[in-house]
């Protein structure tokens, strides 16, 4: 029998039986999220390549770029935050002063697929903008875990740290820290020993056992048990080794654990972003999120 044409490399079809179960875990994810005060948004798949462009640091190499008929320079989306940077730098005089959305959509990424990884796939974001407040961090958290609840993921954990514990070390230790949960202490001392870094700064790695959560951490944590009922060690903790996105984060991340297992891949991760919307609107706007992976979640389920 004749077959007809494939898909490309790490794009693919979503079969009815996948596609109703996507649905189901969208719809309940929706629902939490409204509870928590965010509203849908929707953004275009295309953008102007110069709008996604110098957000990304090393990752700027994945992003699809093309011409249109006009010779106008575009791209197909990285993720949903920038153009959310982008619509509330345009509607700064008619959103409210803190905005709390949610978007589902799909995002493009010319990488090496992989299990569980394509190159086209769908996002769930949710984020609050406009405001430094730590309990708007810890309502995301909230969020994050009781959608995770909803789903029947009763072991997922939140993993959390802040950006502030890494302020004094070069980008090539901290890159190396956040591969202890895959590597160990061990493999990320060997590297950075391969790149010549002193024993004194070796002992960094070492050091992390007595890393205590800082003050702002502290306040996100008491909002999250006080307010949210939430219990650390159980559906939260501190982890000094969760040292993501070193181009983006500003203060609070966090990643969603399926487990204890602080190893195992993540569901989701987020945190917060207080320069990325201000490079668009020429203010400082705050701003905290989290992204699931609803394929990875899916597979979960």
């Amino acid at each position: 029998m004749k077959k007809g044409p494939v898909t490309p490399k790490g794009f693919r079809d979503i079969e009815p039986n996948l596609a109703k179960k996507r649905r189901e875990v969208i719809t309940k994810i929706s629902d939490v999220l409204e509870e928590f005060g965010f509203v849908p948004l929707e953004t275009p798949t295309i953008e102007f390549a110069e709008t996604i462009l110098g957000k990304y640091g090393e990752e700027e190499k994945l992003i699809y770029q093309f011409s249109d008929r006009g010779g106008r320079l575009l791209a197909l989306r990285y993720d949903l935050t920038v153009p959310l940077a982008r619509y509330v730098a345009n509607n700064l005089g008619v959103l409210n002063p803190t905005f709390s959305r949610y978007q589902v959509g799909q995002v493009f990424r010319g990488e090496n697929p992989q299990k569980g990884r394509y190159r086209e796939f769908t996002q769930f974001d949710f984020d609050t903008v406009g405001s430094l407040d730590p309990r708007e961090d810890a309502k995301v958290i909230a969020a994050a875990i009781k959608a995770a609840r909803t789903l029947g993921l009763e072991s997922a954990q939140m993993a959390v740290n802040d950006r502030e514990n890494f302020n004094n070390l070069p980008k090539e230790v901290v890159r190396a820290i956040d591969k202890i949960a895959k590597i160990g202490k061990e493999g990320a001392k060997k590297e950075l020993s391969k790149k010549g870094f002193s024993n004194d700064v070796l002992e960094t790695i070492d050091n992390l056992e007595t890393s205590q959560p800082t003050q702002n951490l502290k306040e996100i944590f008491s909002i999250l048990e006080e307010k949210y009922g939430l219990v650390k060690d159980k559906d939260f903790y501190f982890d000094p080794t969760l040292a993501r996105g070193l181009d983006y984060y500003t203060g609070c991340i966090f990643e969603l654990k399926p487990g204890s297992d602080s190893g195992q891949l993540s569901i989701g991760g987020g945190g917060r972003y207080d320069n990325l919307i201000g490079m668009f609107a020429g203010k400082d706007i705050p701003a905290v999120g989290f992204s699931f992976g609803l394929d990875r979640l899916i597979e979960l389920l």
